[in-house]
């Protein structure tokens, strides 16, 4: 039922959880992708041992890098139609994927973006801290790409090939959150955004991104981003 839909998990350094957040995946959609990001720990042993598809980076690329190999690989499957990114920390529901991929199929739309903030519930789970850098990269997103969104920075997406095929990351750190909504408008691509629940731990919050990261998330997309 869900041979059509590719997993795409970027994977850096995440071996004390990966195999069971690629385990729980597989469960639901037999074919997932991950995409080592360089990493110097055991994540790609703990890959290994589970049936997805495993792609290899030398050295550290970034999300956006990974990303972008991952839709790469998935795509060279004619029979590839429907693509999801998840990340590997174990923070996202199969539940929502599941409710944002019949959605997906039911509908005009290209991609269905995942959002804390659309329901109160689900924003009183993130962080004090994690709220406020969410929100100015909100504000600066709504600036670069004119896109009016509740989420800029969530890394669970379902779209169609269509979508896929348009996707070209070209920043390969965070920031490439940014160019993907750059992308959507540049490429009228057709967009909505379903609530989606988060689950934080101490695990998942220690790999956050800091104040620091997201003044170079804000540089590279002045600098470097698309004109």
């Amino acid at each position: 039922m869900n041979d059509s839909v590719y997993v795409i998990i970027p994977v850096y350094n995440e071996a004390k959880v990966i195999r069971k957040v690629v385990q729980e995946v597989l469960d639901v959609f037999p074919n997932v992708v991950c995409v080592d990001d360089g990493s110097v720990d055991n994540s790609v042993n703990e890959i290994s041992t589970t049936e997805a598809h495993l792609v290899k980076h030398p050295i550290n690329l970034g999300q956006g890098g990974a990303l972008q190999t991952g839709l790469d690989f998935a795509l060279l499957n004619p029979k590839a139609q429907y693509f999801i990114t998840f990340d590997a920390d174990g923070q996202h529901d199969l539940e929502d994927v599941k409710r944002m991929l019949t959605e997906l199929k039911k509908s005009e739309y290209d991609i269905i973006l995942g959002s804390r903030f659309l329901e109160k519930h689900s924003s009183v789970k993130v962080p004090f801290k994690k709220r406020v850098l969410l929100r100015l990269a909100l504000w600066f997103t709504l600036f670069t790409s004119g896109l009016e969104l509740t989420d800029t920075h969530n890394g669970l997406r379902v779209f169609n090939r269509k979508a896929a095929e348009a996707i070209d990351i070209t920043l390969s750190n965070m920031a490439h959150a940014s160019e993907i909504l750059t992308i959507i408008r540049q490429k009228k691509l057709k967009y909505k955004e379903l609530p989606v629940t988060i689950h934080y731990s101490d695990y998942s919050m220690a790999k956050g991104q800091s104040m620091f990261n997201a003044i170079n998330i804000i540089f590279d997309l002045m600098v470097k981003g698309r004109k």
